[in-house]
């Protein structure tokens, strides 16, 4: 179908690039941790509990790609949902590689938002060429990242609230 698709990337882990490569290797190889997290869990509850009148919701394209919710139009636009802005820079990488994931699948769209519900603010987020060059190569990255052993600690602030904490600081 497409060579995005077929690689098995997710936004997630697109996100977790962004975040912290040890976590992106981890969830990759089937460590995933984030069943156990009440953050997560959380977000999860306010995903589903904001925007109930919207149609297009919890979409799951190619089996890897799964979008808060579409607004259909003369153009799509992607939606995500999210706790916290504090790792805002991943929620943008997130929503720009869904962009470009339906634009490679043919699908007019350009742009998306991220929604904070509890902030009660959202950001539009807009894909360029430019953007395109920085997610090619992410993928190589990825694939590079993966093939070799697991990343060390980064000692980030947030990683006291991360899912896989007990398993990087135990």
């Amino acid at each position: 179908m497409l060579d995005l698709i077929d690689s098995k990337i997710t936004g997630t882990q697109v996100a977790y690039y962004i975040v912290c490569k040890r976590k992106l290797w981890l969830f990759s190889n089937k460590i995933e941790m984030e069943k156990f997290s009440d953050y997560v869990e959380i977000g999860k509850l306010i995903s589903v509990g904001s925007f109930k009148r919207e149609k297009h919701k919890e979409l799951l394209i190619g089996d890897t790609l799964k979008i808060d919710f579409l607004k259909i139009g003369d153009e799509i636009i992607v939606h995500e949902v999210k706790k916290s802005k504090k790792l805002e820079e991943a929620h943008i990488w997130q929503v720009k590689f869904y962009i470009y994931s339906l634009k490679k699948l043919g699908i007019n769209c350009k742009s998306g938002v991220i929604h904070y519900p509890k902030l009660f603010r959202k950001i539009d987020v807009q894909l360029n060429k430019e953007d395109e060059k920085i997610i090619e190569n992410m993928k190589m990255e990825r694939k590079r990242l993966l093939s070799g052993n697991l990343p060390p600690v980064i000692n980030a602030p947030y990683c006291k609230k991360c899912a896989y904490y007990t398993f990087c600081y135990a």
